[in-house]
């Protein structure tokens, strides 16, 4: 079964915590070598707990208003609703 967490606009250190027991619930951490600041707040870079990311899976930049979903095995960002609607030209 999935489990989501949405990483907030304008998120602060309280958020930041929360994050951080959510994901080493399930083996991952906030890479403590990126921060991104931007105007919706800050971007988090989530890896697997000690680095123990393949090489070919160096993480997972989460940008603020996403949703992040760990399926019993991978974290993943969830697809926006609107991004599978297409586009109108």
């Amino acid at each position: 079964m999935a489990s989501t967490y949405t990483w907030p606009r304008g998120a602060e250190a309280a958020d930041s915590e929360e994050l951080e027991r959510w994901l080493a619930h399930h083996g991952w951490e906030i890479d403590p070598t990126v921060f991104m600041a931007g105007v919706l707040g800050p971007a988090v870079q989530v890896r697997r707990i000690d680095g123990a990311c393949p090489e070919a899976e160096a993480g997972l930049l989460v940008l603020p208003g996403e949703t992040v979903e760990f399926d019993g095995e991978r974290i993943r960002l969830r697809p926006c609703a609107y991004a599978s609607a297409g586009s109108a030209a």
